[in-house]
């Protein structure tokens, strides 16, 4: 199996779950804790753009630090460059865990999405 880069916090429950499902998978794990040492700008770049996904899937939408930041409001008026740099500064803004092989990446959790993706 291949090797993975895991973005996840250890207290997270769904974070858990994914390392759970991908190890049964096979998979060897390097894993990094977002809010110890938070992906830099350039790593997030490549992530976003790897995924395929919008900026917003990067979002921890239900995060504390986001409420209090009032990013729902904020984040329109932001450009892409703006909103990369303020994820970089704070592993709590970013949605977890993120999983990358390097070429392709995964945001959350869901099972089946990780059935798909990585086996």
């Amino acid at each position: 199996m291949s090797k993975l880069k895991v973005f996840h916090y250890t207290k997270c429950g769904t974070c858990r779950s994914a390392i759970k499902s991908l190890q049964a998978k096979g998979h060897e794990l390097e894993l990094q804790d977002i809010f110890e040492v938070a992906p830099t700008e350039a790593e997030l770049k490549a992530l976003i753009e790897n995924s395929g996904l919008e900026l917003k899937k990067f979002w921890n939408t239900s995060g504390e630090v986001y409420r209090e930041m009032q990013l729902k409001d904020k984040l329109p008026k932001m450009s892409a460059e703006e909103q990369v740099k303020l994820l970089a500064s704070n592993g709590r803004l970013i949605k977890r865990p993120i999983v990358t092989d390097g070429k392709q990446v995964t945001v959350g959790f869901k099972e089946e999405q990780y059935e798909t993706s990585w086996g």
